[in-house]
């Protein structure tokens, strides 16, 4: 018989319940604190739910009613500088920060609504309803609430998808140097999400200061818990990763606030992340004013059974029984709350002149204009004004024999030697004498603490890239190692860090760097090796930069670093090794948004980017074709050099895109689509496209050749495009 030993978690996991002694030792202050944000929320979250039904709310309203003192008890204790971020259920967090960070010194039950907390509410309301003084100017709605200075980073309409960006703010706190602390609040739903798990464990890997505060309602729309996963006591998750976790009754304030406490005390140690389960309830169904039993899925004496152990009422009666508040003061506060939430509505409504005896619509003139649509995408670049530009024909100073794999790693060692805020992290990049493929040759010892070895989940360490760039006290550079792997970690790149800046108002600058490398030829298989530009360009804010030879990839990311957007890097394998100068002076940028015209000619202008330029130039010397070849080096929308492409296509009258990937994901797709648009009177024939076939590139080297564009290709391009003319010789 085999001998068995039982094991014990690592860290702890407690059950926390509050006593009638630990109410009595409660300070007055705070437990009034509490009763008044509390009413206050309540009555915002009704005001919504009563606009909603007028079909004032364009969208959903996800009602926190019941869920409140989870919020209430886990936030009054927190400092401003301390971030939260939640899911799309996150009014009633938002809430509590930002009343906690306008009156850090409480609240008043006796005259609670000051003019800020007015404000506050007026404008968070707002923002519900769409309109233009809301704090993120109506961009964000019910789902996505943002207010920086008070600490309030970001709720999230992706189940689980802000856990990451808050583990990247609790990094960015830790290495600034303070005890300040992340709160990540997700439902019960998330727990089984790869974002928070993948979290869990890098920030226990790295002991940084977040709280993973699990608000366990019990469903998922209207999925019970117990469907879906086989421990339904949520908390249980952090033992796999070591991870302290209280469980706590969320319907008492008190509870919550006291193992918040203890857990801050572990974090402000830092000694790493903490988990804290609240068992909530809410008492409406996932989005609008009815309860979960008119939809079947809960029955009416559950949702009593519950109601009976309201947040507020519990408040209310113990504060009553230590003789702090009576039932009139009960009503007073109440009635103020109610009070402030009529006169924020009605600064924002009015009766519809149009409609129905007691109809009500928004004001007009609050809507923000329609012009202010696409404001805020991404940045204006005014960060980049005043530094110094040169291209490499201008360049007259002294440099080396190299590769351009050699340049990615100097100029990553020059710009961190000049600028400590920059961290470059990714798998392996910390080994391997500088990676999997010498990119970052030397940067860990010389800059420890500042490239980091992740584990293998892009997903976590992406979107912990996304947070760090948000909180801006650093630059994060991060590395997939291929580019398929941005479908692992697609939405903390194109949901999140792409979309931060607009969808929060247009004014939160996200530096991030994302370098990859193209690896088309080199074996790996379909999911390894492609060109992820036309994806990309597809997605909004971001920008993309793609490099042909070393002395543009010194000058395009020290663009990159200085960008106050995120921006893709591409790189390709064939390029790493190709020989090249390498400039001793790696202080200037490539003039941003400028194409390279790499040789003149008058029968046609080919565009391409990459590896493919050079096969390009190889392909017009073996046809005699008199091309125009320009190398687009910034090839995202924006970015784009329309007026270097005009003046070529207005002189050739013909184009020919050529890039190396499939044709599914191609870049050209778009772009052909766009040249015609722009220049149809000056096109003598269709623009042409070299692209790969349909099928990702496979292991086998014959069918992977087969799969990918070279020179042989783009000489069939040539040809085609010189045979429509009819000047085939």
């Amino acid at each position: 018989m085999p001998r068995t030993t039982k094991l014990a978690p690592g860290s702890p996991w407690v059950q926390l319940t509050t006593t009638s002694a630990d109410w009595k030792n409660a300070d007055p202050a705070l437990l009034a604190t509490m009763l008044g944000q509390l009413h206050l929320i309540r009555a915002f979250e009704e005001t919504v739910l009563e606009l909603a039904g007028e079909g004032l709310v364009h969208g959903p309203a996800h009602s926190s009613i019941g869920q409140e003192g989870g919020a209430v008890g886990s936030i009054v204790g927190l400092r401003s500088s301390d971030g939260i971020n939640g899911s799309h259920r996150g009014h009633h967090q938002f809430l509590a920060k930002a009343l906690g960070h306008i009156a850090p010194d409480g609240l008043s039950l006796t005259d609670l609504v000051t003019d800020d907390i007015q404000d506050v509410l007026q404008r968070t309301l707002a923002e519900i309803l769409g309109l233009a003084q809301g704090f993120c100017k109506g961009r964000g709605g019910s789902m996505h609430l943002q207010w920086f200075e008070a600490g309030a980073l970001g709720t999230n309409a992706i189940v689980g998808g802000g856990v990451p960006l808050g583990a990247g703010n609790a990094w960015a706190q830790k290495h600034a140097g303070t005890s300040d602390v992340t709160v990540s609040y997700f439902g019960d739903g998330a727990t089984n999400i790869g974002s928070v798990l993948e979290s869990m464990n890098l920030t226990a890997a790295w002991d940084l200061p977040l709280v993973f505060f699990i608000e366990n309602n019990l469903y998922a729309v209207s999925t019970h818990v117990t469907e879906v996963t086989r421990e339904p006591r949520l908390s249980a998750r952090a033992l796999g990763f070591d991870i302290p976790s209280w469980r706590v009754d969320g319907m008492d304030p008190l509870a919550v606030h006291l193992a918040m406490e203890q857990a801050l005390g572990y974090l402000r140690e830092g000694r790493g992340p903490a988990v804290i389960e609240a068992d909530v309830y809410r008492y409406f169904h996932q989005n609008g004013p009815y309860p979960g039993s008119a939809f079947g899925y809960r029955s009416k004496t559950e949702e009593q059974e519950w109601r009976e152990r309201d947040p507020l009422r519990r408040v209310e009666r113990e504060m009553t029984r230590l003789g702090l508040l009576d039932e009139a003061g009960v009503r007073a506060v109440r009635e103020q709350a109610q009070a402030a939430m009529a006169a924020a509505a009605a600064e924002l409504v009015e009766a519809d002149p149009s409609g129905k005896p007691g109809t009500r619509r928004i004001r007009p003139d609050l809507w923000p204009d329609p012009e202010f649509v696409d404001v805020g995408i991404r940045g204006d670049l005014s960060e980049l004004e005043g530094g110094r530009e040169l291209e490499e024909a201008e360049y007259t100073g002294g440099t080396t024999k190299g590769k351009l794999v050699d340049a990615v790693a100097a100029v990553m060692d020059r710009r961190m030697a000049e600028d400590d805020r920059i961290v470059v992290l990714g798998e392996d990049v910390h080994r391997l004498k500088g990676g999997t493929n010498g990119a970052t040759k030397g940067l860990s010892e010389k800059y420890p603490g500042r490239v980091l070895g992740t584990p293998i989940s892009e997903n976590a360490f992406a979107g912990l890239g996304g947070g760090i760039a948000l909180d801006g006290r650093f630059r994060p550079v991060v590395e997939f190692m291929y580019p398929d792997f941005m479908w692992v970690a697609a939405d903390q790149v194109f949901n999140q860090i792409g979309k931060a800046r607009h969808m929060f108002g247009g004014e939160n600058p996200v530096p991030l760097v994302l370098r990859t490398k193209v690896a088309m030829g080199s074996g790996y298989g379909s999911q390894h090796l492609m060109d992820p530009a036309g994806i990309f360009a597809t997605s909004p804010g971001w920008r993309i930069m793609a490099a042909s030879t070393p002395f543009d990839y010194v000058g395009m990311m020290n663009a990159a670093l200085d960008i106050q957007d995120p921006v893709l890097m591409i790189e390709h394998v064939d390029l790493y090794a190709a020989a090249g100068e390498i400039p001793a002076d790696l202080d200037y940028r490539i003039p941003f948004g400028k194409a390279a015209v790499r040789r003149e000619g008058s029968d046609v202008t080919v565009i391409s980017y990459l590896s493919m330029v050079a096969h390009s130039l190889e392909a017009i010397e073996q046809t005699g074709v008199d091309a125009e070849l320009i190398d687009l080096r910034f090839l995202d929308r924006a970015s784009l050099d329309w007026d270097t492409l005009g003046e070529s296509i207005r002189k050739t009258n013909a184009v020919l895109i050529v890039e190396q990937g499939a044709r599914g994901t191609s870049y050209g797709s778009w772009l052909a689509d766009e040249i015609q648009l722009r220049f149809f009177d000056h096109l003598d024939q269709p623009v042409r496209r070299v692209t790969g076939s349909e099928a990702s590139p496979s292991i086998s080297k014959v069918l992977e050749r087969a799969a990918i564009a070279r020179t042989e290709e783009v000489v069939t391009g040539l040809e085609a495009v010189i045979a429509g003319f009819g000047k085939v010789d």
